[in-house]
């Protein structure tokens, strides 16, 4: 059994998951919106978000985990995420007319180290779209930060300039995209087991 790290307070982590049995985790348009609301609800309370992507039946996230002093209350990242897929579960079960577990047991996560791999990370959650065959161009994807990241001006979670200053801006950003994910999958913090197994 694969053994994950501890979610300690600001380090960064990409966190993945996927359906039981490969199954879908999201059926239709609002399923996505849905998941990313009870995301807000609970897990932002202690995390902060630099990108993610959603796929029909996983999901990659890049976060760092705020200090304890602002956390709202004293349940850590782990137990907010082990929320978040209970209560998505029950109302995609609800939903849908199904019974059972909706996401695999445990949560993959890696922790990320180096500010080098940081950006290379980024480009990787983006590309997964296209990657997996569900959009000819990763650009065009509505359920991953990429757009949210690059629309200046308009209100979002994510930590838009953070982001943005580890490419150099909105145009290192687009340019880093364009250049392919060849890095990003060279890179250790992908968990291929998971990658083939989707």
């Amino acid at each position: 059994m694969t053994t994950y790290p501890s979610l300690e307070a600001g380090r960064y982590y990409h966190v993945y998951n996927r359906g039981n049995n490969r199954e879908d985790l999201f059926r239709e348009p609002r399923n996505y919106d849905f998941f990313l609301e009870r995301y807000a609800r609970h897990v932002a309370p202690v995390v902060d978000t630099f990108a993610y992507c959603l796929l029909r039946n996983h999901f990659h996230l890049l976060i760092r985990v705020r200090p304890e002093a602002d956390w709202p209350d004293a349940r850590g990242p782990a137990r907010r995420f082990a929320n978040l897929f209970s209560s998505y579960a029950k109302a995609i079960n609800n939903a849908y007319g199904r019974t059972g577990s909706l996401f695999q047991k445990r949560f993959g996560r890696i922790e990320v180290t180096s500010e080098r791999y940081l950006a290379h990370l980024v480009c990787y959650i983006h590309h997964n779209p296209q990657r997996h065959g569900f959009v000819d161009d990763f650009r065009t994807y509505p359920y991953s930060s990429y757009r949210a990241l690059l629309a200046a001006g308009r209100p979002t979670r994510l930590r838009r300039d953070e982001v943005l200053a580890w490419f150099g801006g909105a145009d290192g950003f687009r340019a880093a995209h364009a250049a392919g994910d060849a890095a990003s999958r060279a890179a250790p913090l992908i968990d291929h087991d998971f990658e083939h197994q989707v």
